[in-house]
């Protein structure tokens, strides 16, 4: 079975926001439509299905994460340079609400917990979780290819061991024959 380590990162969050939006407990409040998803940006998101395309983002953040992970390092993660004019591009954070409601829901969903590491507070990916991700990866992998027919070179290849076979045959014959 694959990992999701083993699958292309963006083939995976598709599939897997295909999967999420079939899901009850995951749906983007009322106000997603109009949101910007952070300080820096300049409009909304175009795609009508970035909710569902975040949250698995954010699944398979917590998936190959270490340890936990908490709202603050995703807020860096999904954050970007704000174009300021003039002034020198600056780093803004992601918007924390977003990414909040998207852990509580794949928390209500299963797929995440709470957990601790140390001093280390946040999210971990949840059995269920790594399941979800895991079936997809297996499902992206390229089944293992039968072996097809060869090119005109391999053709010739065996067409020319066939006749090495037969002049040895022959030779035999001539032999016992005398």
């Amino acid at each position: 079975m694959a990992t999701a380590y083993e699958v292309e990162a963006g083939k995976l969050i598709e599939e897997a926001a295909k999967e999420l939006a079939k899901s009850n407990n995951l749906t983007p409040p009322v106000w997603a439509s109009m949101v910007k998803t952070g300080m820096a940006k300049n409009r909304p998101p175009v795609r009508n299905d970035w909710w569902y395309v975040r949250a698995a983002s954010v699944l398979r953040t917590i998936y190959t994460s270490k340890g936990p992970i908490g709202v603050q390092k995703l807020r860096v993660k999904y954050g970007s340079k704000k174009n300021r004019g003039h002034k020198p591009e600056r780093f803004y954070r992601g918007s924390g609400k977003i990414i909040r409601l998207i852990l509580q829901q794949l928390e209500k969903e299963g797929y995440i917990a709470k957990g601790e590491a140390g001093v280390h507070k946040g999210r971990e990916i949840a059995p269920k979780g790594r399941s979800f991700l895991d079936k997809i990866a297996t499902s992206l992998l390229p089944q293992k290819a039968q072996k097809k027919p060869g090119k005109k070179e391999d053709k010739k290849a065996e067409k020319k061991q066939e006749e090495k076979v037969d002049l040895a045959e022959k030779a035999k014959e001539d032999l016992k024959n005398g």
